[in-house]
């Protein structure tokens, strides 16, 4: 049971219960609930990041609680229980001041943060999952350096929006064909127009090199015009401090960022249930391909879900991986999954259409 907030924490109590076992108490401060919890038996109740009254801990310790305190020196909140919002990463003016750009400046700094990065990604894991509850994915993979103003980004904005009307549309969360994909989709409710025009505004810097706060700022720009930060259709991003010089795209409407990339590769994968469109781009892209082809290939029909690849040219000769998964899947269940086409507009048909994907 999970407990993340004090008003639920007093309705909790006021019921009369007793014990506390197996209760998960995130970041909340205790200070003033000394009393109503030492009435409680505390022990197998799991205290994270919260904060107590002189003694409290202790005692809460000496009866059985399990306490993670809180960590010095750490600019994340290793306990949360929400997913980011891109207003909690871009919280100043300057990125190089930002959460985001604090947080890889530490990952980077020499410290030992494995501990806090190992609680951090598990409460994102918690957050993820609660939100994900109820809603179908489909992920759109593509290369990070794809520039905006070019044909390429303009096709990858139309593809999340034509996917974000029935679907949420999940990417690595970075800048190029992901930060499209998301801005696509969190117009899926809006006039076509919209997204011309954002894409328009968005032309003027096509690229976070060499200036982050350019870039960022012709993204707020696109964004007061689509109203709130978070407004629009949702849309998800999943970005990692691994790749911490590449900053999130503003466009995700939340946020799941983690510091270790093979569980941010993991998550992602598995989270798009009702398949993946795989937009041209280099080694990253090519990682994905074959890590949701390896779980198609052992995978039964019911939990095969489809995997569209973009571009016959680049997929067959500038980055040839559509032969060897044509060969991989041949006479296995997912054949009939995997697909090559030229453009957004076939794949957003053949994801549509389908009602598969992994349960």
């Amino acid at each position: 049971m999970e407990v993340e907030t004090l008003a639920e924490l007093d309705a909790r109590l006021a019921t009369g219960v007793h014990g506390l076992a197996g209760w998960q108490l995130k970041g909340l401060d205790l200070r003033h609930h000394a009393d109503s919890l030492a009435g409680r038996d505390p022990a197998g109740a799991l205290f994270m990041g919260c904060t107590f009254a002189p003694g409290a801990e202790d005692l809460l310790r000496d009866r059985g609680a399990l306490v993670f305190p809180q960590l010095p020196g750490v600019p994340v909140d290793p306990y949360r229980s929400r997913l980011y919002t891109v207003a909690e990463l871009y919280d100043t003016e300057r990125y190089d001041d930002s959460l985001d750009a604090r947080a890889y400046a530490w990952s980077r700094s020499g410290a030992d943060p494995d501990l806090a990065r190992a609680l951090h990604d598990h409460a994102v894991d918690d957050a993820l999952t609660d939100w994900v509850a109820g809603r179908r994915l489909v992920g759109v993979m593509g290369g990070h350096a794809l520039p905006r103003g070019s044909a390429d980004y303009a096709d990858a904005a139309r593809l999340g929006r034509a996917l974000g009307g029935e679907l949420v549309v999940t990417t690595g969360g970075g800048p190029g064909a992901m930060e499209a994909a998301n801005l696509g989709a969190r117009t899926a409710d809006r006039p076509a127009e919209d997204l011309a025009e954002a894409l328009d505004l968005l032309a003027r810097v096509p690229s976070f090199r060499p200036d982050v706060d350019a870039w960022v700022g012709a993204a707020r720009d696109v964004l007061v015009r689509l109203g709130s930060p978070e407004a629009g259709t949702p849309t998800l991003g999943i970005p990692t401090w691994h790749y911490g010089h590449e900053p999130p795209n503003p466009f995700a409407t939340v946020v799941a960022k983690y510091f270790r990339n093979a569980t941010r590769e993991a998550i992602l994968l598995e989270l798009c249930d009702r398949g993946i469109v795989f937009l041209p781009g280099a080694a990253g892209t090519v990682q994905e391909v074959f890590q949701d082809a390896c779980e198609n290939y052992y995978a039964d029909e019911s939990a095969i879900a489809p995997m569209v690849l973009v571009g016959r040219e680049h997929w067959t000769r500038t980055v040839p991986a559509w032969p060897l998964l044509a060969a991989l899947a041949r006479g296995r269940a997912m054949e009939g999954h995997v697909h090559l086409v030229d453009t957004v507009e076939e794949a957003a048909e053949l994801v549509l259409a389908t009602g598969g994907g992994r349960p």
